[in-house]
């Protein structure tokens, strides 16, 4: 349980002050990143653990918020092509995911598979930190 709120921690952290796009977070500029990263954080976390009930019994919603990512508009100052393809790989990835979630597929492919959404996801928030540190 320390783990997890380390990590929840952490992450709140790193958010707030790697991820500023003016005087907002990127979290603030990009609501939908917002989203996706609630639904992320509730379902990667537990699975750290072993726990892989929260994403089996919300996957549509992980993919729905992917989706929704990748339709949405990505503040111009972030707005670059590396960014365009994470966040393509990762709603490519959530259907993926959905999709050995339905074959029945074990724990360590399903824990394997999220820990590279989350990987992907941490990608793009890095990415997004790399583009505002050039404008300055």
């Amino acid at each position: 349980m320390k783990k997890w709120i380390l990590t929840l921690l952490y992450l709140g952290v790193v958010t707030l002050t790697y991820c500023q796009t003016g005087n907002k977070t990127v979290f603030d500029a990009w609501p939908a990143l917002k989203a996706f990263h609630g639904v992320m954080s509730q379902t990667f976390h537990p699975s750290e653990e072993g726990n892989l009930d929260p994403i089996r019994e919300r996957i549509n919603e992980f993919c729905e918020k992917a989706d929704a990512l990748a339709t949405s508009e990505i503040p111009s100052d972030v707005n670059t092509d590396k960014v365009k393809k994470a966040v393509s790989d990762l709603r490519t990835g959530s259907i993926d995911l959905k999709h050995i979630i339905s074959a029945k597929a074990g724990d360590a492919e399903i824990k394997a598979k999220l820990s590279a959404l989350h990987d992907v996801f941490h990608q793009i928030v890095g990415l997004c930190r790399h583009s505002e540190q050039e404008k300055h």
